[in-house]
């Protein structure tokens, strides 16, 4: 057309449809609307059926909107082989296509070639230019246009480009509405992963939101098993036909999973089983059909900890844009993954360190850079006789206190000889004033710098060790005491004797009877000494015949009532008759019985010492009891050890040797028996024997 001539009709006509489509599609951003618009006002235009069909983006089915002249329009989804679309389509250009002269054999039966009489006038969408459009597949047909329709194979590509521009439009509308509200579930997810440390809620988020956001079946993690470099899979994200399965477990390189994690490259598969890397087994296992799949390693920095795999896209196939929503899901959910299993170690680490610095029986002390207390285990609270209410958060100094040097000098000895655990022996003071032999080491802990964060404390208690200290002394000098007595009595008399200073026969007699009494006091320290090297040599006989003890009672009481008579006691005994029998042996029970009556007399010095025996609840129980110095509370926890005996015992000049308890104590429970014992300083003491009763 010259550019003086005054436009055709036809060119008016179609400018007038732009100007109407331009006018209704101004506010439509809806793809389904444009098309919609674009039919009815098509067929109006024309006077003819107008049909507009666009494609799904999987290229599954096509949208149809089929108006009439009158307006009456009519929205139905064709598959592929009912439209029949594509052969028109493919022309690339508008096409006038004569129902009766061959036309392709897709489109005899299809639903589109049943609508014209004679001809269709067909315009692919989107039209061809210079740029990729948005728009998926698509087309206008005008079904038999009359001769003089205003649209014609000249003017109808501008109204494709037309078309195109505004479908292009909506399709950008959408794409940027649907990559919002992807960013914002995306953003929600990784906020969700990063913002917790445990495993199993990061689990549960993936198994809503990304199944949700990708529209998928199922989602799986794979995790790599550092030791093996195996891939086992997370039970919970399998679902209930995996269930009474044996983990999942892929080796290095095995199937999808594991071709994606050693190549660091992510995978769209949409028809697994054509795919040779996929490993078939598990859906034969489980009943589970896998058809489509997005596998994508997970990294931390440069290692790689596991996969991530959507799998079975519903409604359609896997596109790239899943495989980016995929990715950027992985990236925060690997970081969450490593970080609960970091947080997971770190507590692990810690109720492991709490579970030493607490079961310990040194006292345990940290003190921070600052001089504060910060920690502090139950077996230090006892030692200071402190609840830690009261000494945590507080100044070191003030709360530890030594008798000799202090703390804070301790510490800068500590903090200069790091590398020479320095140690301090020294008194504690306990918070009602007394003090504790203690031996105290100090090690600094530092930070990743250098600097010192706290300082260690250990507070080993040295009474037990003073206590084992002065029993091993009293022992041997009460051993030196023993002997010496009597060995001296006895070379006396045997010197007087030699010297003739007995000459009369009563007088030999008794010389001679004092060097047999004192040889006998020997002979039984020697032959408890060597009951003593027995026990600890295990060749203390159990025995396993029933025994009476009532024969015993009978046999050791009355010696030992006329000794404590002759020492001024009162000596009392209830003695049921016919006691039952218990387990265990004659020369064991008698050694028991005759120690602690022996020790009630001995340190009864006024009073009354009183034995009773009798049966109950299938036990026999002796029960000695006196009036004597008592024993006092401190030497309680040591009452049954070896050589031990107590302060009171020994200032008093009390003889002994410290091993008749602690061998009455094994005899008894030698045999399943007990001892107990209930003493009161100055009041007296009761030990009572509980053996069971056996059948004779």
């Amino acid at each position: 057309m010259m550019m003086n001539e005054a436009p055709t009709l036809t060119t008016r006509h179609v400018h007038h449809l732009w100007q109407a489509l331009s006018a209704e599609l101004a506010s439509v951003f809806d793809a389904h609307g444009v098309c919609a618009v674009v039919a009815s006002e098509v067929a109006a235009f024309c006077g003819v059926t107008a049909v507009v069909g666009i494609s799904d983006p999987f290229k599954k089915y096509f949208d149809v909107w089929v108006c009439q002249p009158d307006g009456a329009i009519e929205q139905i989804r064709w598959d592929n082989t009912k439209a029949s679309f594509y052969p028109l389509i493919e022309e690339d250009q508008p096409t006038l296509a004569d129902k009766f002269s061959r036309p392709p054999a897709e489109l005899v039966h299809s639903a589109l070639w049943q609508l014209p009489h004679e001809q269709i006038l067909a315009l692919p969408l989107p039209a061809p230019g210079e740029y990729q459009p948005l728009t998926p597949p698509g087309i206008l047909c005008l079904i038999d246009p009359p001769p003089d329709c205003p649209l014609t194979l000249d003017n109808l590509p501008p109204l494709g480009v037309f078309i195109t521009t505004i479908l292009d439009r909506t399709f950008l509308r959408h794409t940027v509405h649907r990559q919002d509200i992807e960013f914002a579930v995306v953003s929600d997810i990784s906020f969700a992963l990063t913002s917790t440390l445990s495993l199993q809620n990061i689990y549960k988020q993936l198994m809503g939101s990304v199944k949700r956001t990708l529209n998928v079946g199922s989602v799986s993690v794979g995790l790599i098993d550092p030791p093996t470099g195996d891939i086992i899979f997370v039970d919970m994200l399998l679902g209930d036909m995996f269930k009474d399965l044996p983990p999942l477990r892929l080796k290095s390189g095995q199937g999808i999973a594991g071709w994606v994690a050693d190549n660091r490259q992510p995978l769209i598969i949409n028809d697994v089983y054509a795919d040779n890397r996929f490993f078939a087994r598990f859906d034969r296992q489980s009943g589970f059909h896998t058809d489509s799949m997005i596998c994508i390693p997970l990294q931390v920095e440069e290692r790689v900890i596991g996969v991530l795999q959507a799998i079975n896209k519903v409604g359609g196939e896997f596109i790239e844009n899943d495989l980016r929503l995929l990715q950027a899901i992985g990236g925060p959910l690997a970081a969450a993954i490593e970080n609960a299993g970091l947080h997971a170690e770190v507590l692990a680490e810690k109720r492991r360190i709490e579970t030493i610095f607490a079961s310990m029986s040194e006292g345990m002390l940290t003190v921070n850079a600052d001089g504060f207390v910060t920690h502090a285990n139950d077996a230090l609270l006892s030692l200071l006789r402190q609840e830690a209410v009261h000494l945590l958060g507080q100044p070191a100094h003030k709360m530890i206190r030594f008798s000799t040097g202090d703390l804070p000098d301790f510490m800068q000895q500590v903090l200069q000889d790091a590398d020479e655990y320095p140690q301090l022996a020294t008194n504690l003071y306990q918070s009602d004033g007394q003090m504790v032999p203690v031996l105290v080491s100090g090690a600094p802990i530092y930070h990743d710098d250098g600097t010192v964060s706290e300082i260690i404390f250990v507070f080993s208690d040295l009474r037990q060790i003073r206590e084992v200290e002065r029993m091993r002394d009293d022992f041997f000098h009460g051993i030196i005491h023993e002997l010496r007595t009597p060995l001296a009595t006895i070379l006396m008399y045997a010197r007087l004797l030699r010297e003739g200073k007995a000459q009369q026969k009563e007088k030999a007699d008794r010389f001679l009877g004092v060097i047999e009494r004192e040889s006998d006091r020997l002979q039984k320290m020697v032959r408890q000494m060597l009951e003593l090297a027995k026990m600890e040599a295990r060749e203390f006989q159990r025995g396993a015949e029933p025994v009476r003890l009532n024969p015993l009672f009978e046999e050791i009481l009355p010696p030992l009532a006329d000794r404590a008579s002759e020492k001024g006691l009162t000596f009392r005994q209830k003695i049921q008759p016919d006691l039952p029998p218990v387990l265990g042996s004659q020369d064991s029970y008698h050694l028991v019985i005759k120690n602690l009556v022996e020790n009630a007399i001995k340190f009864t010095l006024s009073g009354t010492v009183r034995v009773d025996a009798w049966s109950e609840n299938g036990s026999v129980l002796v029960k000695v009891q006196d009036e004597g110095i008592g024993i006092p509370e401190q030497a309680m926890p040591n009452l049954f050890g070896r050589f031990f005996r107590a302060q009171t015992a020994v200032e008093r000049g009390i003889a002994g040797t410290g091993l008749g308890l602690y061998m009455v104590k094994e005899a008894v429970e030698n045999y399943n028996g007990t001892i107990a014992v209930n003493s009161k300083e100055g009041k007296g003491t009761t030990f009572t024997v509980r053996l069971p009763i056996t059948e004779e």
